[in-house]
Parts: structure tokens; sequence; C-alpha cells
């Protein structure tokens, strides 16, 4: 008796745990099928979002380097001081306007535009005392200048050529 149940169960249970292993095979790989194709569709719209973030910090470096600044924002008849504080409200603004960029670039990019940011105010600031803050802002335009030149690799270069680097590993 126990034998002719066992003759009909065991092929059934046999068949049933091969469609199972079967079917559960076919589900997960149907699973990571899908999420590939999510991915894949997601990669389309977040790509050229990433690549326009990576665009917007090269142009937020190149617009807060002392030499785009000053040729941006040297008026006639206006002091240092006010040359220094021009300068500085324009760093501040670029950087808050492209702020929420930050999403879509890595950490260490993030990083690398903070700290150029951060350099080219401490630099402007550092400049500035070397003049009397009434005097006409030529004196300080002219100081930029002369100090970016003596420097051997400006920070938003530096930060530019980060971006650059990082971009071509992503793409």
């Amino acid at each position: 008796m126990i034998a002719e149940i066992l003759k009909y169960t065991l092929p059934a249970l046999f068949v049933f745990l091969a469609t199972y292993l079967v079917m559960s095979k076919m589900v997960k790989s149907e699973q990571l099928r899908l999420k590939a194709e999510n991915v894949l569709n997601n990669q389309k719209f977040i790509t050229p979002i990433r690549l326009q973030a990576y665009e917007r910090m090269v142009l937020l470096m190149e617009r807060i380097s002392p030499q785009s600044l000053i040729m941006r924002t040297q008026r006639q008849n206006i002091t240092n001081q006010e040359l220094q504080s021009a300068l500085l409200k324009t760093i501040r603004s670029e950087f808050e306007h492209n702020m929420a960029h930050q999403l879509y670039i890595s950490d260490k990019a993030w990083e690398m535009v903070r700290m150029a940011k951060e350099d080219c105010i401490k630099f402007i600031n550092q400049t500035a005392l070397q003049t009397k803050p009434e005097d006409n802002s030529l004196q300080l335009c002219k100081l930029i200048l002369e100090n970016t030149m003596d420097r051997d690799l400006d920070p938003t270069t530096k930060a530019i050529n980060y971006l650059k680097e990082e971009i071509r590993t992503l793409f």
C-alpha cells in the first residue's frame, strides 16, 4: 500500500520540484530583465541632465575665475572696496544659482567646485588687503590679475580639469 502511494507521489513530487525550480529561475530572470530595462530607460533621461550639470559646473568655474570676474564686474569710478564687494557678490550669486546641479555630479566633483569657489573668495579678500579700500578699483584689478598670473594652477582651472576627467570616465 505505501509502495503504491509512493509510486504515484514520488514522480509527482519530482515533477512539482522541477517545475518550481524552472519557474523560480524564470521569474528571477524576468525581474532582472525588467530591472535592467528600467535602469536603461532612466539613463536615457538622467544622462542628458548629468551632462548638463557638468557643463553648468564648468561654466560656473569659468565665470568665477578672477580674470572673468574682473572683465564683467569692473566699472569706472568705483573704489577697491566696492569692487571687492561686487566680486564677492557675483561669486556667491553664481554659486547659489548652480547649487542644485550638485545632485547630478559626484561628491568629489562638487567638493572641487565648492573649494574653488571658497579659494576665489579668499584670493580676492587677500588681494584686497594689499590695497587701500577708498582708492580707485583699477589698482585692485591690476593686483588681482598680477597675482593670478603668479599662481601655478588656478583652483577654478583645477576644478575644470577634474570635471572634464570625471565626465570622460563616466561616458
